[in-house]
């Protein structure tokens, strides 16, 4: 590695990034429509959603005109501690100022250690690792590839109305035929079950070719909410027949239901073998993704 001394100061690129929004304030719907999606402008238009928001703090928008929103979605849980969150703010940009070394290869990265020490510390159970990707559907696709690989078995079992993601093989255990349509084919051996129905999951698992059981503790298109017991009772009959059991907390989890993780609500003996996390992991600044499993 060539090593030589950096320079005392940084170059300026000029750019200035507040004026450079203050410029085109109020053109977000132009500029989408000539260069992003302009079917997805033609809806939020004609069903009034059209609005230009300039600022954001806690759970509230402002848009151009001045006009203050309370944001019900906060990005499908991304903003678990509201938009722009100060202490989220200072750290990020303490850390921007430090000029800490980012993306080396040949290196493990400090940070990214703590925050899986951290995360360990927070599960209901043993956890021995913890993989970084950029986002939910990556996180899933990363658990069904150490699902398949751990077990060297194909399937993958996932539940009508499951969201976990967009990406091909997240897309491929989506339970959602609007998500699906126009798509196939999907991978191989992922076979849909009804949500709540124990029967149908030990059925599909007595198959003997099942790596994984991919589940939501709460499902988040619909908002379904398990019976009592189900999630620990699919976990024992994952055990039962060799199959991984994966908890995509990507909506549910880091407390937004006032436990760490969701699933902890069905009792003291859950042990997901594989636990994802995406969404308010990110504070909503930076795309971030955990997969903690088991070895």
């Amino acid at each position: 590695m060539l090593m030589e001394t950096p320079p005392s100061t940084a170059r300026s690129t000029g750019l200035d990034i507040r004026a450079l929004l203050r410029e085109h304030q109020g053109r977000n719907y132009e500029l989408h429509s000539e260069h992003v999606n302009p079917s997805n402008v033609k809806t939020l238009k004609t069903i009034g959603f059209d609005h230009c928001y300039v600022r954001a703090e806690g759970a509230y928008l402002w848009d151009v005109e001045g006009t203050k929103y309370l944001d019900m979605l906060s990005g499908y849980g991304v903003f678990g501690l509201g938009r722009n969150h100060p202490d989220v703010r200072r750290v990020l940009s303490e850390f921007l100022q430090a000029e800490y070394p980012s993306l080396v290869k040949m290196e493990a990265p400090l940070l990214s250690g703590l925050l899986a020490a951290e995360l360990k510390k927070r599960m209901p159970n043993t956890l021995d690792m913890v993989f970084f990707a950029n986002s939910g559907a990556e996180g899933v696709e990363a658990a069904i590839k150490y699902a398949k690989c751990a077990t060297g078995r194909p399937g993958i079992i996932h539940c009508k109305k499951a969201y976990h993601g967009l990406t091909y093989g997240a897309l491929s255990i989506n339970g959602d035929d609007s998500f699906r349509a126009g798509f196939e084919p999907y991978l191989p051996d992922c076979r849909m079950i009804d949500f709540n129905d124990l029967d149908s999951l030990e059925r599909e698992l007595k198959r003997g070719d099942v790596a994984a059981f991919v589940v939501e503790p709460i499902q988040g298109k619909g908002v379904y909410v398990p019976s009592p017991g189900y999630l620990s009772g699919a976990q024992r009959l994952c055990r039962k027949y060799g199959a991984l059991f994966i908890d995509d907390e990507v909506q549910s989890g880091m407390g937004r239901t006032g436990k760490f993780l969701a699933i902890e609500h069905d009792g003291a003996d859950v042990d997901p073998d594989i636990v994802v996390l995406s969404k308010t992991l990110s504070g909503g600044f930076v795309p971030v993704a955990t997969v903690l499993c088991k070895i």
